[in-house]
This record gives C-alpha cells, structure tokens and sequence, in this order.
C-alpha cells in the first residue's frame, strides 16, 4: 500500500512538473495546483510557464503575487508568500539541504517566509531558515542565506545590505501574459 501511495505522489508531481508547468493558461495551471498539489493561492496571484515544486502541500502564495518563468520551488520545508511579491524568472527558493557532518548526511529542512511588497530580482537564490521582511529588495544573481530588514535592498554573492528602499509602497505586482 505504501509503495502505491508513493507512485501516485511522484506521478501527481512528475505531472505537475512536466506536463502542467507548460500548460500556456494560468486558469488550468491554478487549478492544478490549488486542487491536487493543494497549494494555497491568493486571488490574482499567478504562476507562469515553466516552475517546478518539488512536493504538494508547504506553498502559499497571496493576493497579486507573480512568480515568473522557470522558477524552481524547493518547497519541502515550505515557502510563504505574501502579497503584492514579484519574483523574477529563474529565482531559485532552496527549503533542503544535507548535513555533510553527519556520518549519515542527513536530510534537513526549514522553511523561507517571504513578506509582503518583496521583490527577487532575476536568478536570485535564497537559502532555507531565511525570512525576507516587508518590501526587501533581492538583486538579480544574488545569493540570500540570511534574513533581510524591512525595506531593506540586497545584492551580491552572498547578498549584503547596500540600502533603504522608500516606504511608501502602492504598487501591485500582479502580473499575466496571455501565454505564460
């Protein structure tokens, strides 16, 4: 019985990852993902062409939140989004790691909690155990294994803080091409 439900599991992932993620239609996407991924989306949220998860469940996203384009989502620790969050093309989250340590290099896993008004700039990767506060600024290339300050803008390998983005945030990220 165990082996079965594992069949199912990596078959509803290989589906989701393969065959879904290029489906060019964000209402089939959304639906695949809310309902047999059991993703949590909020409304006018998008998930465009390409992204791969690497389990159901553990992934929330909210209202006028965009991932772009071929954006891998290791969401084994889990990874929150606010609203109003843009998340460039080819952005890597990263919830699990291995204890090289360990004699048995063990699994670890926590989570990345990314608040609202957040924008990750293109290829930008973030580390599990990492909190991005409200309207922090992650530059392209970056590579982020600590948490950020509110407004605070990051960039570099690994990510520094370089300054203060104004607080005065209105905009809404909500972003959908036809095809994507």
């Amino acid at each position: 019985m165990e082996i079965l439900k594992s069949f199912f599991s990596d078959l509803k992932l290989w589906i989701c990852n393969f065959i879904i993620a290029y489906i060019p239609s964000h209402t089939i996407r959304l639906f695949y993902y809310k309902y047999f991924m059991k993703f949590k989306i909020g409304k006018n949220a998008s998930i465009h062409l390409g992204c791969r998860f690497n389990t159901s469940g553990l992934f929330s996203m909210g209202t006028n939140s965009t991932i772009n384009q071929y954006c891998h989502m290791d969401n084994r620790g889990g990874i929150y989004i606010g609203s109003n969050v843009s998340i460039s093309d080819q952005v890597s989250i990263v919830t699990a790691d291995h204890d090289f340590g360990d004699e048995m290099c063990i699994a670890r896993k926590d989570e990345v909690i990314i608040e609202d008004y957040v924008f990750i700039g293109y290829g930008a990767k973030i580390f599990k155990n990492v909190k991005m506060y409200y309207g922090s600024v992650l530059g392209g290339a970056s590579l982020l294994t600590k948490d950020t300050l509110p407004y605070g803008i990051y960039y570099g390998v690994p990510a520094k803080f370089k300054k203060e983005r104004r607080k005065d945030l209105k905009h809404t990220s909500m972003y959908k091409r036809l095809f994507h």
